[in-house]
């Protein structure tokens, strides 16, 4: 007898981009794949083998399923995962993100319904508060986003293709809640308006094309100050960056991931930062990466 599967793709996201925090989400070309099938009880494959996920108490994706399953009145049986992680967890790249999408994705196709964006949302936020994250990874693109109390508005915008990301993994986890835990709970005035200024004009500086201002209009007080605390050599990370021909430069997300815009030397830019790391004996990695427009991709077969 045959067995309907379902595969989900999911894009990485880059949250902040220095100014925009909880604001600004963008799609990267990485990404995190979900197959799923029904089945008596739960039997997760991770690849790269990840006993954490492996642990049906803890992935986040059997969660979402579950209580999909059990919002419809149904019992929950369970599903046999294959989850490829091409993401690095707790790294600013959205992999938590990855799952909860693909969870919804998944529940809506296997209950044939509609996924509006309040369905979404009523969902998506019992696991994860931020749009910013959970936006461009469902949609695709850049995005800007605000939740209210009870709606969440957002808008899709272009994002210039000759722009690719330059993402520096460093080898060390950062947790969001570790990250959120630093920062104050509140900031001066001149702060805030140093991050309105930059938000604004990092959105006109994106569609008039205007890389130059860019260095500048990536810059944050809101953030950045007291996460860059949390990971060895951020400035001279970021200074290296600069140096070899980055546009822009930032933390991506909460971290521990450093971003870098540009439209040429890529490779450089990625040593370079690499070796900043390298200089506070931190292993890293770089991956250069285009724009992911599509956002999440649902495919449904028979096996």
């Amino acid at each position: 007898m045959s067995k309907k599967v379902v595969k989900v793709r999911v894009p990485a996201t880059t949250a902040n981009l220095g100014p925009g925090f909880d604001t600004f989400g963008l799609a990267l070309t990485l990404y995190n794949e979900f197959e799923v099938e029904e089945e008596d009880g739960v039997y997760i494959e991770s690849y790269p083998k990840n006993e954490f996920i492996e642990n049906p108490e803890n992935n986040l994706f059997i969660k979402v399923i579950k209580y999909l399953c059990e919002a419809e009145g149904k019992t929950f049986h369970g599903a046999r995962l294959k989850q490829t992680v091409n993401i690095p967890v707790a790294r600013g790249l959205g992999s938590s993100a990855t799952a909860i999408v693909a969870g919804i994705l998944t529940g809506f196709a296997v209950h044939k319904k509609p996924l509006t964006d309040e369905e979404f949302f009523k969902v998506a936020y019992l696991f994860e508060p931020h749009p910013d994250n959970l936006l461009p990874a469902w949609k695709g693109g850049f995005i800007t986003a605000l939740k209210t109390e009870d709606k969440t508005y957002y808008s899709k915008m272009d994002f210039p293709k000759e722009i690719k990301a330059v993402v520096v993994i460093p080898d060390f986890e950062l947790s969001t809640e570790k990250a959120r835990s630093v920062l104050p709970s509140q900031v001066p005035l001149k702060d805030a308006i140093f991050n309105l200024q930059r938000s604004a004009l990092f959105i006109r500086a994106l569609e008039e094309r205007r890389y130059d201002l860019l260095k500048v209009v990536m810059e944050d007080r809101l953030h950045q100050p007291y996460r860059k605390n949390l990971i060895p050599n951020f400035d001279k990370v970021i200074q290296s960056a600069y140096e070899n021909g980055a546009l822009g430069a930032c933390l991506s997300g909460a971290g521990s991931t450093i971003l870098a815009l540009a439209t040429e030397n890529f490779n450089k830019i990625g040593l370079s930062m690499v070796e900043a790391f390298k200089e506070v004996s931190i292993n890293a990695e770089y991956k250069v990466l285009e724009v992911d427009t599509q956002g999440a991709t649902v495919e449904i077969f028979e096996k």
